[in-house]
């Protein structure tokens, strides 16, 4: 698989991480945003709308970049907004 999208970037670590610590990702997080070289998330072009799919496909939990966080929320969907790695891999943690 060839991924030339830079909002895999957040996913990838996540799932090497889960990788390094043998605790597979729950089946219904996902996971997207861009990282930085010092470790800063950034944020992704539609990020708002990659939720809202996510959620309608069954995704209760997300990790995302705090800039792409929806304002009111989504009703039924626990999302994390991050801003570094390190809060990511604490998010990764409370799942």
């Amino acid at each position: 698989m060839k991924v030339t999208e830079t909002s895999a970037d957040l996913a990838l670590v996540m799932a090497l991480l889960s990788s390094f610590r043998d605790r597979p990702l729950p089946k219904d997080v996902v996971v997207f945003g861009e990282v930085g070289l010092a470790g800063e998330i950034r944020p992704v072009p539609s990020g708002q709308e990659r939720l809202m799919e996510a959620f309608k496909h069954g995704f209760k939990k997300a990790i995302v970049p705090a800039a792409n966080m929806p304002k009111g929320g989504i009703e039924g969907m626990q999302i994390h907004g991050v801003k570094k790695l390190s809060e990511a891999i604490s998010a990764f943690d409370e799942l």
